[in-house]
């Protein structure tokens, strides 16, 4: 039977959406992620965690953990896992005319031309400390009329190498100015563009939706859950990874050091429908505003995908099932890449316009991953006994294709639209 709320129907309150505009808006590049995960999610764990529940943090990285039952590694642990991290320019160099030459790290060239950025400026005198610096945009070539003509007719595009941040430097030493700011090569950049709500109904969008999204989807599962009581018998593992976008290294480490039984990754996912130019691909045809997303295929648990679907249909939550290949792409690798024996789903949110500066995203496909999220750790607690059954079930219960049942020609061929008007 359905519930009666149905919060992925309606638009996302402010209060909520402030919370999410709050967690994308946090500095966070990779390697530096504390911005996020230290100044944002870890005040957030505070103010609703209850008594016993505690907040790891770890040495290598800023990645955090709000963990509902310290050191009670008999139960069994689901780990739920976004990544602060976001991906960034890098200075590469300083020019004799005052250009600072960036690397383009995973934008494409042509999506940055023109945009305001913020630099993050580690101070010489004063290691670890950083400042920060507003008012630059990137650009790559200046004015149109210095553009070759193959340029100008887009049948040429922007290289990377020419990418420079523009500070307005001029008169004499120009060079020097920008290094007697402290800039040197390595410092970060991060596109400034906070996230607004989009001119369509429960749109929104801005910058670095990937993957702050996750982090906060995360985050709003872990109230959800304590708000309702906490969980009686898995222990639940809220986790903010760190290094995703470089390989996965931070949810790895994560789960070699807690060993979780089963993780739930949570990441952005592409609206392949309004993808330009990528039709004769057949890509599975997933759509914004369409409900979350479950990939099926590489490591992703048909048992721990099959819990997702009965909770979805029974709350009818909208969702959409993925494929993927050998890689999920997303931190639902952390139990296999750290040689963790759990089992393992990847959601996805469909975003358009990923890894530029106005992504898009639709609040409906984030609140339908929260809530189906939150109702898969309830049915998991539901079904464990607290002595390790939920293991035995998982062990025991692997499909078994040398048993599937034989299948015929159905017809007539009904679509759902004919049976609803039967």
């Amino acid at each position: 039977m359905a519930t009666a709320s149905k919060p992925w129907t309606e638009p996302m309150p402010e209060e909520q959406f402030a919370r999410m505009r709050d967690v994308l808006a946090a500095p966070s590049p990779i390697g530096l992620e504390a911005g996020m995960t230290l100044g944002v999610i870890k005040p957030y764990f505070d103010s609703f965690a209850p008594a016993g529940w505690a907040v790891r943090q770890f040495q290598g990285h800023a990645g955090i953990v709000l963990d509902s039952h310290p050191g009670e590694d008999e139960r069994f642990k689901i780990m739920v896992v976004g990544h602060a991290d976001k991906i960034r320019l890098q200075v590469r160099s300083i020019g004799d005319d005052g250009k600072i030459w960036v690397d383009s790290d995973s934008f494409l060239p042509g999506t940055l031309i023109g945009h305001e950025v913020t630099l993050f400026s580690e101070d010489p005198d004063s290691p670890g400390a950083f400042r920060r610096i507003e008012g630059g945009t990137i650009e790559a070539l200046g004015a149109i009329h210095f553009a070759d003509e193959a340029v100008r007719t887009g049948s040429k595009g922007v290289k990377k190498e020419q990418l420079y941040l523009e500070l307005q430097v001029h008169g004499d030493k120009q060079k020097k100015q920008i290094e007697n700011l402290g800039i040197r090569p390595g410092d970060p950049i991060l596109l400034n563009r906070p996230i607004r709500r989009g001119f369509s109904p429960d749109t929104f969008y801005g910058a670095y939706l990937d993957n702050g999204l996750g982090c906060f989807v995360t985050a709003e599962v872990a109230r959800l859950i304590a708000e309702q009581g906490g969980t009686k018998n898995v222990r639940m593992l809220f986790t903010m990874a760190s290094y995703e976008e470089i390989g996965r290294f931070g949810s790895r480490v994560m789960a070699g050091e807690l060993k979780p039984d089963a993780i739930i990754a949570v990441d952005v996912n592409q609206d392949y429908v309004a993808a330009p130019g990528v039709g004769d691909k057949r890509f599975q045809p997933l759509s914004m505003g369409k409900g979350f997303t479950y990939a099926t295929g590489a490591i992703a648990s048909d048992q721990l995908n099959a819990i997702l679907q009965e909770v979805a249909r029974h709350q009818e939550i909208p969702y959409q099932r993925d494929v993927c290949g050998r890689d999920t792409g997303t931190d639902g690798m952390a139990g296999v890449l750290g040689n963790v024996d759990c089992v393992a789903a990847s959601i996805g949110m469909p975003v358009r316009n990923m890894h530029t500066i106005s992504e898009v995203g639709h609040t409906g496909d984030v609140l339908a991953a929260i809530h189906a999220i939150t109702g898969a750790v309830q049915e998991l607690d539901r079904r464990d006994d607290g002595q390790g059954s939920l293991r035995q079930t998982f062990r025991t219960g692997h499909p078994r294709l040398d048993q599937a049942s034989g299948l015929e020609h159905q017809w007539p061929a009904e679509t759902d639209e004919d049976k609803k008007d039967k």
